[in-house]
């Protein structure tokens, strides 16, 4: 994930005070492949700092409309983890140091790993139809080129977009959001969706059509670094989760995600170190800290004593090991 070298714009925070992924080999994930024949695309938490923003106002205002969509929110908000849990493992474009990134292959290995989220990205081709991608253009994971906008439906689904990885996932397609959202109803897993880039508002609501068609509204989590997409999100389905994510700290992360309507938070794990508090901060106002993109045991044990719920990571059935064997 690279935040837009332009940021989006963001509503202004009350009274700032100043605040401030690598492939590996394929390795055992070559038997899965084999055995379980996808590479032809199978239909597969201290004392609390001073709240801010409107936390802060809302400490001696009356309740109001707001207050009232926080607190029907807040209760059902099981992406913050309680206390004494492990962190939640979020699986980065799949299992995408064991698998070709954003294919189906991936999820499947991510599953397998124990992952209970798999985020991937999704962006539309030429045609409308929004395909699981993360780069703008295909040539780095397809034996094909050019951007994802300029190829049709077709092109993209002739595409192979496995054996780049290793020769073991010759065959592995670009999946359709579509086909991504019925592999996991029926295999299991939940999807932590990033919207790619600036979507239109026609756009957006294509990708709430499929969501909702593939009966997945329970199961789908949308982040975005766009601000305008999650709003667009938030006015076409209310029903779904958003979170916002940074490469860097907002001066009032917390008037940001209450302003936005935000269910999570979603920084690079590097933009913790400039103001760790924020953790709790989010936490008392009912809002969940989900960190991108880390691979290191050491950073998992730095963020699970921050109170990080969850990690969204490149190796899952290595963090969901190193969750089971934590004291």
């Amino acid at each position: 994930m690279i935040e837009p070298a332009v940021p989006p714009s963001v509503p202004a925070a009350p009274a700032p005070r100043g605040r401030r992924h690598t492939v590996a080999a394929a390795g055992a994930a070559l038997l899965l492949a084999a055995s379980c024949g996808l590479t032809s695309g199978c239909a597969t938490a201290g004392q609390a700092s001073p709240p801010r923003g409107e936390a802060a106002v809302r400490a001696t205002a009356a309740p109001t409309a707001a207050d009232d969509e926080k607190a029907a929110r807040t209760p059902s908000n099981t992406l913050m983890r309680s206390a004494g849990s492990p962190m939640t493992v979020i699986a980065h474009r799949g299992a995408s140091s064991a698998a070709p990134e954003n294919t189906l292959i991936s999820d499947e290995v991510a599953r397998r790993g124990g992952a209970r989220w798999i985020e991937n990205d999704v962006q539309p081709s030429r045609d409308g139809v929004p395909y699981v991608l993360h780069d703008t253009t295909v040539d780095r994971t397809t034996d094909g080129t050019g951007p994802i906008r300029a190829l049709t439906a077709a092109q993209l689904d002739a595409l192979d977009a496995g054996s780049w990885f290793a020769p073991a996932y010759t065959g592995a397609r670009v999946p359709t959001l579509a086909a991504q959202l019925e592999d996991l109803r029926v295999r299991g897993g939940n999807l932590l969706l990033e919207i790619k880039g600036r979507h239109s508002r026609e756009e957006v609501a294509r990708i709430v059509r499929l969501v909702r068609d593939h009966g997945m509204t329970d199961r789908v989590f949308v982040q975005s670094f766009d601000v305008d997409a999650l709003r667009h999100t938030r006015a076409l389905a209310p029903e779904l989760p958003l979170g916002l994510l940074r490469s860097r700290l907002d001066p009032d992360p917390v008037a940001v995600a209450e302003e936005l309507g935000l269910s999570a938070y979603n920084p690079a794990a590097g933009a913790l170190a400039t103001d760790p508090d924020v953790v709790k901060e989010l936490h008392a106002a009912g809002i969940a800290l989900m960190v991108w993109t880390v691979d290191s045991p050491a950073r998992w044990k730095e963020l699970d004593a921050l109170g990080a719920d969850a990690v969204i990571t490149n190796r899952p059935a290595e963090m969901t090991g190193w969750n089971a064997a934590r004291p």
